[in-house]
């Protein structure tokens, strides 16, 4: 294992400090919401279009890999994130900042497509617990994102403006790592989406942005004050971090839609204590539950979809769909639920997908 990493270090570090970033980036969506649906007089519709312009972001940088991975490195997703958080920076007006975020999406969606397929390869019989160390790495950028923000005196200009300047420095470090790893030794298995494992896919990674992207202004809605609010998403993600750490012993060892079902079960229950019981804990014990969303399904679909380079592509944008169309159709529809809307509804979605999940666990054996 030692030789593997020596012989694929540029990789890592290019994967590992650009996952810490794009955690960091998503992770100040959040807590960047309110003010901006302050500053810039924004109804609910509104609100929800900002997080959902990440995941159209996103869906068209993975659009982009599809037909054009292969010519795609590592500093042209962090030149494309450093100029989306830039724009936001900038603060500019709210339809620059939104096209800000945006940009920062497509960076982060071709980023996804060029790491995880390149460092399960590299890594071999041990790819899918190093694809959760690389994913769990999203994670400490995500918790430290929301402290830093509310260091700043909650100010979205100076915090996404440091992310964009971190994003600049590794894109001078990063040079061309990873690339020697796009293609494919061997015969590769023909290209085969998998409707159910992308239907799949597509809810847990919706509900994992909406958990991000909305959660915050949930619990603000739920009576929490809102610098609290950000503290507890910092939570999550520290949860979701250690749920991730905690992959990289056993994800080899555990079939991957079975730790699937696992995560969107739990997260079901949670997020019925969120709705009955108290917000603020049960909000960040989710972060568990999220932290495996993402390796369950990518696992799974890999190995159900073959080897063709359009298929972490396909994979990601699946996600993308759930992550694009979940907030915007959350947020004006539980803003007339009272305050804890958000929360009896991720129930209801989450419990009806853990109902199919363990009709499907035969049939998504890998």
């Amino acid at each position: 294992m030692k030789d593997l990493i020596r012989a694929n270090a540029g990789l890592l570090f290019a994967g590992v400090a650009t996952f810490i970033l794009m955690g960091a980036g998503q992770a100040l969506f959040g807590p960047a919401l309110p003010v901006y649906v302050r500053d810039f007089a924004l109804g609910e519709g509104e609100a929800g279009l900002f997080v959902a312009l990440l995941w159209v972001g996103c869906f068209l940088g993975v659009g982009f890999m599809f037909f054009k991975g292969a010519l795609v490195g590592p500093r042209h997703t962090l030149a494309v994130m450093a100029a989306g958080m830039g724009l936001m920076a900038a603060e500019a007006g709210w339809i620059l900042t939104f096209a800000g975020g945006m940009f920062f999406g497509m960076g982060y969606g071709m980023a996804t497509a060029v790491f995880n397929p390149r460092v399960m390869r590299a890594f071999g019989t041990r790819g899918p617990s190093m694809l959760s160390l690389l994913n769990a790495t999203f994670g400490v950028g995500a918790i430290a994102a929301p402290l830093v923000f509310v260091w700043l005196g909650s100010d979205p200009a100076w915090t996404f403006g440091l992310v964009a300047l971190a994003l600049v420095a590794v894109f001078a470090l990063a040079g061309p790592a990873g690339r020697e790893s796009v293609a494919v030794e061997g015969p590769v298995k023909a290209f085969r989406p998998h409707w159910g494992i992308l239907a799949f896919g597509a809810l847990a990674i919706g509900m994992e942005a909406s958990l991000a992207g909305l959660g915050p202004t949930a619990l603000i809605r739920a009576g929490i004050e809102e610098t609290r609010a950000a503290q507890l998403l910092s939570a999550f993600f520290v949860v979701f971090l250690l749920a991730r750490v905690v992959l990289i012993f056993i994800a080899h060892r555990v079939e991957p839609f079975v730790l699937y079902t696992l995560s969107i079960g739990s997260a079901a229950l949670f997020a019925l204590g969120a709705a009955v019981w108290t917000p603020a804990i049960c909000f960040v014990a989710m972060g568990a539950s999220a932290g495996v969303f993402f390796p369950g399904y990518y696992v799974t679909a890999s190995g159900k979809m073959g080897e063709d380079l359009r298929v972490p592509p396909t994979i990601v944008a699946a996600g993308l769909v759930g992550a694009i169309a979940t907030p915007l159709i959350l947020a004006p529809l539980v803003a007339g639920m009272g305050e804890r809307g958000f929360f009896w509804v991720s129930a209801a979605l989450l419990g009806t997908a853990t109902a199919l999940a363990l009709l499907s666990l035969r049939r998504m054996k890998v």
